[in-house]
C-alpha cells in the first residue's frame, strides 16, 4: 500500500493506493497547525489500516511555490564573489547585492583574496538595512569553497542569529548566475520548509508506519525526506510536478495533453507529450530568472480559487493573494469561487452568501451577483489562458517538444486539455474552448496531485567531480574521495564510475530495480591546457535512476511503466 499526500496552501489532499487501485480518498483543508491536518488527512485515507502495512509515503506540496509565487518570504541579502570577468553592474538580483573582493579560478586556486574588514563593512549595512537572512556565492564555489566558508564564518560571528546560506551547499553545477538564484531562493524558504519536514516526522510517528518517506522533486522524481532537508529548493516545483504525474497515470498511456491544476491559492500548468511529462532543459524559472532546479516544465499562476477579489473604483481586481475561505465557506472576502458559485457551476458553500460577496462588489457599480460572477470567472478565465499561452511560446522552444513536432510529422499542439484540482470542474470548460481544444476532467482528479505523488517513482543521484590531472575523484553524495590510478581515465570511464557508486547507493536504499534507464542530468567536461598541451581534464557527470511512474491507475488494477 503505497500513500501520496499533496499539502496545499488551501487543502491537502491525500489517497491511499493498494495494489494500483484507490482505495480511499481525502481532502482537508490546510489549517496552521499542519500537524493537524497532516493527522486528519492520514486518519482519513488509514481507517482500519496498521501503518505497519503501508510501504510507503510520499509527500508533494505547494508551500514552498506559493511562498515564492505570493512574495511571503523574509528578504535576504545577498553577497557575491564574482571575480574578474563579467561588469557586476549587469548582475541584476531582485534584493540587495553587495559585489566583494576575492576569487577562485575554474580550477579552484586563489587569485583574488578575501578583504575580511570588507565583509565586516557590508555586514554592518545589510544590518542596517534589517537583514537578517544572507546568501553567499562565489563563482567557482563548486570547485573550491574556502572563500564562501570564511564568510560564512565571519557573518555568524559578527551575527550569530543570522541565517546563513552558502551557495556550494544548494547547487554544485557552473553557472554563476544561476547559483545565486538557487542560493537566494533556498536561503528564503529553508525556515518554513523545516518546520514542514517536522511536521511530516511527528505525523508519521504518531500513526505508526514504518515505511519510506519521500518528498517530490521539481522534476517528478523523489528524495528521502531527511535528504531533502539539505535541499528544500528542490520542491519549488514539487506541487506542479505532482498533479503532472497524476494526469499520467490516470490517463490512458501515450496521450498528450495541457495540464491545468486549479488550486485555492495557485494554478500550475504543465505540458505532456505521448505520456511524457516535458521536462524543462534549463531548469526551473522563477520570475524570469533560472534557477539550478531540475524540473517539469511548469508555471505556477499566482490566481485560484480562493484569490481575492476586491472592487477597485470602477474595476473588479482579482489579488495573487488568499486570505481564507471562499465567502460562501465562511471565509472574510468575495472570491471566484463564489463567482462559480453563483453561476451554478460549483456546489460549494452557501448560495446566499455567495451572492452576497458579488453583491458587494457589484452593487455599487449597479451590476447584479449574476454580472459580477461573470466578469470575475471571465478574467480568471482570460489569466490563465494568456498564461498557457505564454507557457507554449516557451515550450515550443524545448528540445524534446521539437523532437516531439518531427514525429507528429507537422507543426501542432496538443488539443487535449485535462482539468483537475477543486476548481477544474467549474473553469475547464471555456478554457480549453478558449485554446481551440476539448476539456477532460479524469476520475479523482479532486485528488490528481496525491495520486501522482503516491505512484512517483523513488530516485537516487550520485555526481562525481574528477580532475584527472590531480589523480582524484569525489562523490559529491557520499562525502568520499578517492584517487585515480587509471592514466587513461576519462569521460566515459568517469561514468561507469559514476554508476558503479549509484548502484552501491540504491542497494542501500533497497531500490536495486529502478537502476534500469539511468538518466544522465549532468555531464561538464573542461580541458586544462599548458604550454599548448592538454595536461589533463576537469569532469562533472550526475546520474539519477529513472523518474516517472510506477503504474496508471485504475478500478481494480495496474499496470508498471515499461
Amino acid at each position: 500500500m503505497y500513500i501520496g499526500i499533496d499539502v496545499g496552501g488551501t487543502c491537502t489532499d491525500a489517497v491511499l493506493l493498494d495494489r494500483g487501485a484507490v482505495r480511499a480518498t481525502a481532502k482537508v483543508s490546510t489549517r496552521e497547525d499542519l500537524l493537524l491536518t497532516l493527522l486528519e488527512a492520514l486518519d482519513e485515507v488509514m481507517k482500519g489500516i496498521n501503518g505497519e502495512l503501508i510501504e510507503r509515503v510520499v509527500f508533494s506540496t505547494t508551500v514552498i511555490t506559493n511562498l515564492i509565487a505570493e512574495k511571503k518570504y523574509d528578504p535576504v541579502g545577498l553577497i557575491l564573489m564574482p571575480g574578474p570577468g563579467l561588469n557586476p553592474n549587469l548582475y541584476r538580483f531582485p534584493t540587495d547585492t553587495y559585489i566583494i573582493q576575492g576569487a577562485i579560478d575554474y580550477r579552484g586556486r586563489e587569485i583574488i583574496p578575501l578583504r575580511l574588514a570588507e565583509v565586516d563593512r557590508v555586514a554592518e549595512e545589510l544590518a542596517a538595512r534589517g537583514y537578517r537572512k544572507v546568501a553567499v556565492v562565489g563563482k567557482f564555489s563548486c570547485r573550491n569553497h574556502r572563500h564562501e566558508k570564511e564568510v560564512a564564518a565571519r557573518l555568524r560571528w559578527n551575527y550569530p542569529n543570522w541565517h546563513i546560506e552558502e551557495g556550494h551547499l544548494v547547487a554544485g553545477q557552473l553557472n554563476f548566475p544561476r547559483r545565486v538564484v538557487s542560493t537566494y531562493l533556498t536561503c528564503a524558504t529553508r525556515e518554513k520548509y523545516q518546520f514542514f519536514v517536522r511536521s511530516i516526522r511527528e505525523a508519521i510517528s504518531q500513526r505508526g508506519i514504518k515505511g519510506g518517506v519521500f518528498i517530490l522533486k521539481a522534476d517528478g522524481g523523489t528524495l528521502p525526506l531527511e535528504s531533502s532537508l539539505e535541499v528544500p529548493v528542490e520542491t519549488i516545483f514539487s506541487g506542479p510536478a505532482a498533479s503532472t504525474l497524476g494526469v499520467q497515470a490516470l490517463m490512458p498511456p501515450g496521450e498528450s495533453a495541457v495540464v491545468v491544476d486549479i488550486g485555492g491559492t495557485t494554478t500550475d500548468l504543465a505540458l505532456i507529450l505521448s505520456g511524457q511529462p516535458l521536462l524543462a532543459s534549463r531548469g526551473v524559472r522563477v520570475d524570469d530568472m533560472l534557477t539550478h532546479v531540475r524540473a517539469l516544465a511548469v508555471k505556477s499562476v499566482p490566481v485560484g480559487g480562493d484569490s481575492v477579489v476586491e472592487r477597485v473604483g470602477k474595476d473588479i481586481v482579482i489579488y495573487s493573494e488568499r486570505l481564507g475561505a471562499p465567502y460562501c465557506l465562511g471565509g472574510p472576502v468575495p472570491t471566484p469561487t463564489d463567482a462559480l458559485r453563483v453561476l451554478g457551476l460549483t456546489r460549494l458553500g452557501d448560495a446566499e452568501r455567495a451572492r452576497e460577496a458579488m453583491q458587494i462588489l457589484g452593487g455599487p457599480l449597479g451590476l447584479s451577483p449574476a454580472e459580477v460572477a461573470s466578469q470575475v470567472t471571465g478574467e480568471v478565465i482570460e489569466t490563465i489562458v494568456q498564461e498557457i499561452e505564454n507557457m507554449f511560446t516557451r515550450w515550443e522552444q524545448e528540445p524534446a517538444y521539437r523532437v516531439w513536432e518531427v514525429l507528429q510529422k507537422k507543426k501542432v499542439r496538443p488539443s487535449t486539455v485535462v482539468g483537475v484540482g477543486g476548481g477544474a470542474a467549474g473553469f475547464i470548460s471555456q478554457i480549453a474552448a478558449r485554446l481551440g481544444g476539448y476539456p477532460v476532467i479524469p476520475p479523482y482528479a479532486p485528488v490528481a496531485n496525491a495520486i501522482g505523488a503516491a505512484v512517483a517513482r523513488p530516485t537516487l543521484q550520485v555526481t562525481l567531480r574528477a580532475d584527472t590531472e590531480q589523480g582524484f575523484y569525489i562523490i559529491q553524495e557520499e562525502g568520499y574521495q578517492g584517487k585515480i590510478t587509471d592514466r587513461s581515465f576519462n569521460e566515459e570511464k568517469a561514468l561507469e564510475l559514476a554508476k558503479e557508486w549509484l548502484c552501491k547507493r540504491a542497494s542501500r536504499y533497497g531500490l536495486e530495480d529502478c537502476m534500469e534507464g539511468l538518466e544522465v542530468t549532468r555531464r561538464e567536461v573542461f580541458n586544462m591546457v599548458r604550454d599548448w598541451v592538454t595536461v589533463g581534464r576537469l569532469i562533472d557527470i550526475t546520474v539519477q535512476t529513472r523518474r516517472g511512474i510506477l503504474y496508471h491507475v485504475g478500478g481494480g488494477g495496474y499496470r508498471y511503466e515499461k
